[in-house]
């Protein structure tokens, strides 16, 4: 009896440990994503690349400190003091939808991280999404993952 009970006795802290494990997990992942702007630790959005550039050079391009403009609590960086200055006279056109968190993920209700290399600009608008597979998911039905997307949005922004 006395090996059972240590054997039932280590399975259960062992599931204990887990689970807080799990839920620490959990609560940093909602805490990362709990602003509106997808953002990095220090505050630099979209991982530091320049938001300007894909509509001007049609590819990500790593903006630098040098060029920064805060926006909506994040720091942008540019990759040169003309496309800062286009972003500040007018961040809404330039700024990425749902924040710069994916657009997939949003249209699915949540938010996730993206990876800057996978984007497509829509309409004037610029979408991002978490990797090349999810991209390729989300091009299947881009009006209708925006339309989810969109709806979702109001809510999706506030976790």
């Amino acid at each position: 009896m006395g090996l059972r009970f240590k054997h039932s006795r280590f399975v259960g802290l062992s599931a204990l440990a887990l689970s807080a494990a799990f839920l620490f997990a959990q609560g940093c992942n909602r805490a990362a994503a709990s602003s509106s702007i997808n953002q990095q630790s220090d505050g630099v959005a979209l991982k530091g690349y320049d938001v300007v550039a894909y509509f001007t050079e049609g590819k990500p391009v790593m903006g630098t400190r040098e060029f920064r403009h805060e926006w909506m609590g994040a720091k942008w960086q540019f990759a040169n003091a003309a496309n800062r200055d286009l972003f500040a006279a007018d961040p809404g056109q330039y700024a990425p939808q749902y924040g710069g968190y994916c657009a997939f993920g949003v249209s699915e209700g949540h938010k996730a991280k993206v990876d800057p290399g996978v984007w497509k600009i829509v309409d004037g608008k610029l979408y991002l999404n978490y990797d090349a597979g999810v991209g390729a998911e989300w091009r299947k039905d881009i009006p209708g993952r925006i339309a989810k997307a969109d709806r979702n949005w109001p809510t999706v922004m506030k976790e």
